[in-house]
């Protein structure tokens, strides 16, 4: 409910030319949260046992709830008779269902039988609407939106491309190089910084530049990145990993902000929730592939057994086979990005100094 609303809220309150500066401040804060959620959380557990975790969220919440409520008197729903495709909606949910759990367990007949079944409920959805008067997710977004559909088609690469890099990294960091938890974090949050401090600045920019511009080169940094990270070795240090952090963090800030602001340009207002739920989905899948992929390759190099110093060779090829194919995951996806057109038909030429 929040992520599939809160970009279309954004949108729909600040000109188009305001756009990619609200955008990326909103990119910056919902990535510097996930991936300090990890971190954070294991303080938490560390110090105040995992209950607290959940407890936290409360006051947080309530916080929210009272801002919202009290600071938010407007409403901007442009169609008020639409009714509700409910046959879509049913379909829609089963298949997500059925294929993120079958990734959950890719590397089981079973897992691999629920991919299947969500891939047939995902494509019956699409027929059903295809032909819905009122479809809960117009097709032609797809067939007849170029910006629309290859923005979203990159964004779904690069974040199967991405999402398990902190999980690889914080392993290599505790298994191999022998840190603890909380040190491996502190390391790890070097991307969510540079991705913090770059993202306002980023979006900004794709208010005045094409968006498919910064977004491809975003998405070819971030494949530099990876590709470095792929040749980790027993004795590699913090040298040989920071400076891979950096360019995925710069890669990341560069694409996602100018992406979103596309994709929420390619459309009218009167469907931005829409677009807004299809990039969230878009994410959503893309985090869930990058951890399948994880799993996979974990199955091939190391089997069921724990990480330890016995199965440590096979560990780092999984590390590094992972980020060699994330690596070219995301050259796949530059093609996507520099294929989608673009949405300013007078791009200005000031940087992200500007007003």
């Amino acid at each position: 409910m929040i992520f599939g609303t809160g970009v279309a809220l954004l949108t729909s309150v600040y000109p188009p030319q305001e756009r990619g500066r609200v955008l990326g401040i909103n990119v910056a804060a919902v990535y510097l949260g996930l991936s300090l959620g990890p971190f954070v959380g294991g303080m938490l557990t560390h110090h105040l046992g995992w209950q607290s975790i959940f407890l936290i969220q409360v006051p947080f919440g309530l916080m929210v709830l009272y801002l919202v409520t009290q600071k938010i008197r407007m409403e901007w729903a442009q169609e008020h008779r639409e009714p509700l495709d409910l046959p879509g909606a049913l379909l829609y949910t089963a298949g997500l269902v059925s294929l993120m759990y079958g990734f959950s367990m890719a590397t089981d007949f079973l897992g691999m039988l629920f991919i299947g079944v969500g891939v047939a409920i995902l494509a019956a959805f699409v027929r059903w609407e295809a032909l819905a008067q009122s479809p809960i997710l117009d097709i032609r977004l797809f067939t007849r939106n170029r910006v629309f559909a290859f923005s979203n088609a990159a964004a779904l690469i690069h974040y199967s491309a991405t999402f398990s890099v902190s999980f690889l990294l914080s392993l290599y960091l505790q298994y191999v190089q022998g840190m603890s938890p909380q040190a491996s974090g502190l390391i790890l949050i070097i991307q969510p910084a540079i991705m913090t401090v770059l993202s306002p600045c980023a979006g900004r920019l794709s208010d005045r530049l094409e968006p498919r511009v910064l977004a491809s080169a975003g998405m070819f940094i971030t494949a530099a990145g990876l590709f470095l990270l792929a040749f980790l070795k027993v004795s590699s240090g913090l040298a040989s990993i920071v400076p891979g952090l950096v360019l995925i963090g710069v890669g990341f800030a560069l694409f996602s902000s100018p992406n979103t602001n596309a994709i929420m340009s390619s459309v009218d207002q009167r469907i931005y929730g829409t677009a807004s739920g299809i990039l969230a989905t878009m994410r959503v899948l893309g985090q869930m592939t990058s951890m399948g992929i994880t799993l996979v390759l974990f199955s091939i190099f190391i089997g069921r057994e724990n990480i330890s110093p016995v199965n440590l060779d096979g560990f780092l090829m999984s590390v590094r086979t992972g980020f060699m194919l994330c690596a070219f995951l995301c050259m796949i996806g530059l093609f996507a990005s520099l294929k989608r057109g673009g949405v300013h038909k007078n791009p200005g030429k000031e940087g992200c100094t500007g007003a």
